[in-house]
This record gives C-alpha cells, sequence and structure tokens, in this order.
C-alpha cells in the first residue's frame, strides 16, 4: 500500500514537472503596445518624406517592422475614430458617428449616450478577458460621463485627460488631468507629451515588478494628444527648427519632435528592460492632418474632417521581433479597426461575442448586419505583416455628416451633399484628381450600390449630431485643401 502511494506522488509530481516545463518553454503571450499622434499629416515624418521635420525614432521604429501605405483609420475626425480603434467594429453600426464636442451635446437627443456605448466591448474589455494588465495614457475624448470613464471601459489604469484637448504646459492648480480618477497636481515633466511618455515607462516597470512575482502580459495604449492645437512647443525643441520660416509649421515641428522624442525613450525602454523582443508595437494617427495646426498631408487632398484620402489615410507601422519583418513596406489595405482582432490573435484569444443590443438599435437589422457583414469589421494583421499571406481585398466604409465614402479593392466612390458623386483610384491617383464615375460607369454604380447597401443595414441613426458649421467646414476642404509642397 505505501509502495503504490509513494509511486502515484511520484508519478504526479512527475506529470507536474513535464507539464510546468512545458509551459516554460512554450512562447508566452507577447506585450501590447499603441502609439498614438493626434491631427499628424501623413507626410510629416522623415520616413514619409517630409524634409523639414525630423523623426528619427519613428523612422528607427519602421526600420525594425512594417510600414503599411495604405492604412485607414474609422474616421477623419477624432472621436468616431477611436470609437473605432477601441472596438474593432465600425463606429457608424452603433450609432458614433459625430465628434464629440462642446456641440454634440446641445445637438444630442440623448445626453446619457454621448460616448462609447457599454453595449461595446473595448480593446481594455478584450485584453483584460484575455488575462492582461491594461492602461491608458493620454487623451480619452471617447464620453466624460461616469458611465464612460476609461477604469469602467476596461482599462486597470488612466492617467491623462478625459476631453478631446488640453495645454501642454499644464500647471497645478489648472487643469484637466487625472490619474485614476484624482486630479493630478504635480508633474513629472512640465512639457505634457514628455509626462505622458514619463507616465508610460513608469506603468510598465510596475508591470516588471509585479511580473517577478506572477507572469502577467500587458496592453499598454500611450495615446498622445500631440500635435493637435493648441500650438505649443518648449523653447529648447523649438530652437532645432529655425530653418522653418512659417511660424505655425515651425510650432508643430517641434512639436512632431517632442512626440518623436516619445517614441524613442519608450522604445529604447523595451529594450534596457528585456520587455522590446515580446512586444508588439503599433504606431499610426487617429486621421490626417487638421487644417488649423500647420500640418502637411504629403501626396493627399484633402484634410481632417474629409474623406479624402488626407483625412482617412495615414501612415501605420507595426513592430515585433522575430514575427515581423524589419525594413518591410506592405501595399495592401489595411484599418485602424484591425487592432483589437490582431492584438486578440496575438494573445491566443477569440474576439468577445458582441453583447445584446441596446434598447435604441433595430434588432433585426443588427442581426441583419451582422451576418452581412461579420461581427466585427476589422481582422487579423498577422498572416499579412508577418509575409506568410499576401495583402486580402477588403472593403471600408465612411459616413460623417452629409459625407459618405467605400473603398472596395483598389476603387474608392465619395458621395458629399453638396456635389454628385464621384470615383477614384486613389493608389494611382493620390490627389484624387480623376473622375473615373462617367468613364467606368458600372463600377460606379456597383459602389453605389455598396455604399447604400451598407448604410441601410446600420441598426441606429446617429446618435448625436455637431453644429451645421462643421458640415460647411469639411465642404470647403474639398476644393481649398489639394495637394501642395511642404511648407518651408
Amino acid at each position: 500500500m505505501v509502495y503504490r502511494l509513494t509511486l502515484r506522488i511520484l508519478l504526479a509530481a512527475s506529470f507536474a514537472w513535464i507539464c510546468g516545463s512545458a509551459r516554460a518553454d512554450s512562447p508566452s503571450p507577447p506585450n501590447l503596445l499603441i502609439l498614438l499622434a493626434d491631427d499628424m499629416g501623413y507626410g510629416d515624418l522623415s520616413c514619409t518624406h517630409s524634409v523639414y521635420l525630423r523623426t528619427p525614432h519613428i523612422d528607427a521604429l519602421a526600420e525594425s517592422g512594417v510600414m503599411c501605405s495604405a492604412a485607414y483609420v474609422a474616421s477623419s475626425v477624432c472621436s468616431p475614430s477611436r470609437a473605432g480603434l477601441m472596438t474593432g467594429r465600425d463606429p457608424r453600426r452603433f450609432g458614433y458617428e459625430s465628434n464629440l464636442n462642446q456641440s454634440a451635446a446641445a445637438y444630442g437627443t440623448r445626453p446619457e449616450l454621448l460616448g462609447l456605448a457599454p453595449s461595446e466591448h473595448s480593446v481594455g474589455d478584450q485584453l483584460r478577458s484575455a488575462g492582461y494588465a491594461t492602461a491608458l495614457i493620454g487623451k480619452w475624448h471617447l464620453g466624460s460621463g461616469p458611465g464612460f470613464h476609461p477604469n469602467r471601459r476596461g482599462f486597470d489604469y488612466f492617467c491623462g485627460m478625459i476631453g478631446g484637448h488640453h495645454d501642454y504646459f499644464p500647471e497645478p492648480a489648472k487643469n484637466q488631468l487625472e490619474r485614476n480618477g484624482e486630479p493630478l497636481r504635480e508633474f513629472s515633466s512640465p512639457y505634457l507629451t514628455d509626462f505622458f511618455t514619463d507616465e508610460g515607462i513608469r506603468w510598465i516597470d510596475q508591470q516588471s515588478e509585479r511580473a517577478e512575482k506572477v507572469r502577467k502580459p500587458w496592453m499598454l495604449m500611450i495615446s498622445y494628444n500631440a500635435p493637435h492645437t493648441p500650438m505649443q512647443a518648449t523653447e529648447a525643441d523649438l530652437a532645432r527648427f529655425d530653418r522653418i520660416q512659417n511660424p505655425k509649421r515651425r510650432i508643430y515641428a517641434a512639436m512632431v519632435w517632442a512626440l518623436d522624442r516619445g517614441v524613442g525613450r519608450i522604445v529604447e525602454h523595451l529594450k534596457s528592460t528585456g520587455h522590446y523582443e515580446n512586444t508588439m508595437i503599433v504606431f499610426f494617427a487617429d486621421n490626417g492632418g487638421a487644417t488649423n495646426n500647420g500640418s502637411w498631408n504629403g501626396p493627399y487632398s484633402g484634410a481632417k474632417g474629409s474623406l479624402r484620402e488626407g483625412g482617412v489615410r495615414v501612415p501605420m507601422i507595426w513592430s515585433w521581433p522575430g514575427h515581423f519583418p524589419e525594413k518591410t513596406l506592405h501595399r495592401g489595405v489595411v484599418s485602424s479597426l484591425d487592432v483589437v482582432p490582431t492584438f486578440m490573435a496575438a494573445a491566443g484569444q477569440d474576439l468577445m461575442p458582441l453583447k445584446d443590443p441596446p434598447s435604441h438599435e433595430d434588432a433585426k437589422n443588427r442581426r441583419r448586419g451582422v451576418k452581412r457583414y461579420g461581427a466585427y469589421d476589422g481582422i487579423d494583421l498577422i498572416p499579412q505583416l508577418s509575409g506568410d499571406k499576401p495583402p486580402v481585398h477588403r472593403t471600408l466604409f465612411w459616413r460623417l455628416q452629409g459625407q459618405t465614402s467605400v473603398r472596395d479593392g483598389e476603387d474608392k466612390l465619395i458621395s458629399l451633399a453638396h456635389r454628385p458623386a464621384q470615383m477614384f483610384r486613389p493608389d494611382t491617383d493620390a490627389a484624387e484628381d480623376k473622375d473615373l464615375s462617367q468613364e467606368s460607369a458600372t463600377r460606379f454604380n456597383e459602389l453605389y450600390s455598396k455604399l447604400g447597401e451598407w448604410e441601410f443595414s446600420l441598426p441606429t441613426v446617429p446618435l448625436w449630431g455637431s453644429s451645421p458649421i462643421w458640415s460647411g467646414d469639411s465642404a470647403e476642404i474639398y476644393d481649398s485643401w489639394q495637394p501642395k509642397p511642404e511648407p518651408e
């Protein structure tokens, strides 16, 4: 009897040792890092052909991985773009169409809906369900009510501002910054971009300390507000760009320099602490360059607020050592909607099932939309970015204040309230200067039908509107914001 008991104990111990060794040798889920710029122009990186701006650290990130030259965001304005990034779902599918600003409350029919709907899973929800520690540092801009707070939307840690913009030199007694709901009165750096970088490094270190006891992967989003207005930079950063004569462009260059410095500090810290080799990083902007901050969208027409390429097309960089090749240009169409599915695939987890629709949504139409387009609009990019599979055919939709658009394969249709619909091929016509609607009428009609079918599938109307002045501003962009040389 003693012999049998001893044998069982030995066998159990051996089995536990074997299983433990297998787990120790198996690859652990990667850490996941989003580095997000705000209102940055497509051409405002050295690696996207800026002559006057310098971004050595972002360029180095591109050298270490994959630059996506045909990357799009979910909207050409900040808040709905972030709603798409956060959820992996087209924000119009849950009524998130217009921006959140001072006028939104005045045009909202139900103020309690002014934010990222609790019925939607955030990237924080998704990764926390996969066992990740989660944090968001910087700009939220997805609702200011208690139910919309980042700490209640899947993020264990939040430090930043709830609204859409902030001064870059916060005062201890005069700011709108917080840490997990508590107002901030002290800052490790006087300049906000540097402070957000400090916070990111500090949080990563906290995860390293915790990992000594229990290994837990982390997901961090550093949502910089640079180079969004107000135009403010440090004197030291401004001094680097004396040769730029345009005053606004000079300040903008200094703000992008601080953003680049932050990216460099984060990546270097990952390397020095041993996190880098097991961290997937994605860098991009929330929309194209704005009309009021001195940005430059390179060869693309349009700007923030429009559905031209300059409003919705952004540089996107993915880096994951040992998994994604270095110094690679990916020309396939990708989207910010792909971040959530890609992160969950890297974590080895399925996307969470959709919640039951809220009362303001048409449940029948929601089911129709899910059947037609799937529950999520983003896809896992790992097979493409790793080089295992070629780019896939994509269909992306947009709608904003009287503007609608669809990109299907190489063709893009834009339908506006103030002019006839047009069709372009932006990969060969970056300026969207040659309207193909007449000479390719069959294809034009096909895209127009796709756009109508998509709008018909939406289960709810926009949950709030914006001041009519924004519609006028957006319409003007189509005529006045054409490609031009980089401002000097």
